[in-house]
């Protein structure tokens, strides 16, 4: 079954095509972090601090639901992009259809969740008392958007593990666009505040998620699904799950991590929440070529895996590295010599800048650190090492719940101990996985031999 928009990533030159699988995905996720930059940047400019704060106190908290789906999307698409590479159309199919179910229920059941514990869960974080109430507004009216980030999500990930990371990123280039103009005209025409925000956020998704699922079931022949196809696979279903669950666990607990780290930065007051924010936002972006890079191989890998290319797998992850420590020198230049005038973007308030941008020059020196988490993490993604996403969680977790723990005994660190412990954090991490890689390389060198 031939497609001119799926890429076949068993044979050709692993660099080029990383860059093509990953330059669309690039673009697509600089776009959905769009987003949230839309948000804190008109929130903070038009509304002030308080509410940039109020909107940046949530994040952690809304990360931790839509992780959970994100993980489930991604062992989905792991399991797709395997049969895929083995050539097995079939399967490829059921895998589509069966995705669905586990998707669309997962991200229901997280949407109501999190919409019902956002009072709790803030009140447990120490969310200070001038922003609660504002901060519980913002997340629950996000958290009705996690069933529709689940249908983006469904869709996106199925065509990326076929090879296609262009299609859904048409769709949220548009949504995109809709939903700046749409924070502008509610924030700032109809004085909505965050609540006008959140709102704009939640019709983008809607329009990104159905029209990105509605083409590709027009338009790509792997979604031309048959009544059979939709038949309960239970092969389909345990892989996809079994893949799925630790990724999500990986993800959530990250991101219980964070909300910790987010009571650890609570305490130090409104001025240097809203700091975080802006470092948060901007850190998303830097994220983003890493996380393109890392999924892009997790596809790569994934394919030749499935099609028994062991040698190509263990290639990829020197061209992902290469690339990512390019970008990691040249990030480390911007936030060293810029780093006032990039949150001076999001915000007036010269105390909120100072915090932000000293923030900004420590965190980059640990760049490198984050590209070895991706690269390796996408590699080991990608040949179905569930185990490992649980265990990288797992570290990550503890180490941003207990670093804050003994950088608060430091007297000189202080505030800056927030940095400190993300930076820190990856640096563990990156041990643990670079690691697995290698008792991966030398299990599958054994077996090869």
């Amino acid at each position: 079954m031939k497609n001119n928009k799926t890429l076949n990533m068993t044979s050709g030159n692993p660099t080029r095509l990383l860059i093509l699988f990953a330059i669309p995905m690039l673009i697509g996720n600089l776009f959905q972090q769009a987003y949230n930059l839309a948000d804190s940047i008109i929130v903070g400019k038009y509304v002030g601090s308080a509410a940039l704060a109020a909107v940046g106190s949530t994040g952690s908290v809304t990360f931790l639901f839509f992780s959970v789906c994100n993980g489930i999307s991604s062992g989905a698409g792991i399991v797709t992009s395997q049969y895929f590479g083995a050539g097995d159309t079939q399967r490829v199919k059921r895998a589509i259809a069966n995705s669905a179910y586990i998707m669309f229920s997962t991200s229901l059941v997280m949407g109501i969740l999190a919409f019902f514990a956002a009072p709790a869960i803030l009140r447990f974080m120490d969310t200070t008392a001038d922003i609660i109430a504002t901060s519980t507004l913002y997340m629950r009216i996000s958290c009705i958007g996690v069933p529709l980030i689940g249908v983006y999500n469904y869709a996106s990930s199925m065509l990326r593990a076929l090879g296609d990371s262009r299609t859904p990123l048409y769709f949220l280039i548009f949504s995109c666009f809709l939903n700046i103009g749409m924070d502008l005209l509610f924030v700032c025409v109809f004085d909505m505040g965050v609540f006008g925000a959140a709102v704009a956020t939640i019709i983008a998704q809607l329009i990104a998620g159905f029209s990105c699922l509605f083409y590709a079931l027009k338009t790509n022949p792997y979604f031309k699904l048959s009544r059979d196809d939709f038949q309960v696979d239970r092969v389909v279903i345990t892989q996809s799950v079994r893949l799925g669950i630790p990724l999500a666990m990986q993800w959530a607990m990250i991101a219980v991590s964070t909300t910790a780290l987010q009571r650890f930065v609570n305490s130090f007051g409104t001025a240097a929440v809203a700091a975080n924010t802006a470092v948060s936002r901007i850190e998303q972006l830097v994220h983003q070529p890493y996380g393109s890079l890392g999924a892009a191989l997790a596809t790569y890998s994934g394919q030749n895996y499935g099609a028994g290319k062991l040698d190509r797998v263990k290639d990829g992850l020197k061209h992902g590295m290469i690339m990512s420590a390019v970008f990691s020198l040249l990030m480390l230049i911007i936030n060293q010599t810029l780093g006032v005038p990039i949150i001076s973007i999001f915000v007036d308030d010269l105390e909120v800048i100072q915090i932000g941008a000293q923030a900004l020059r420590l965190t980059s020196w640990f760049y490198i650190f984050l590209a070895t988490i991706y690269m390796t993490r996408g590699i080991l993604n990608g040949v179905g090492d569930a185990l490992f996403a649980f265990i990288n969680g797992v570290v990550e977790m503890l180490a941003r719940i207990f670093l804050p723990m003994l950088m608060v005994l430091i007297p000189s660190v202080g505030m800056w101990g927030i940095w400190w412990t993300a930076g820190l954090a990856w640096f563990i991490s990156a041990v643990f996985c670079m690691l697995r890689y290698i008792s991966w390389r030398k299990k599958t060198n054994a077996t090869v031999g």
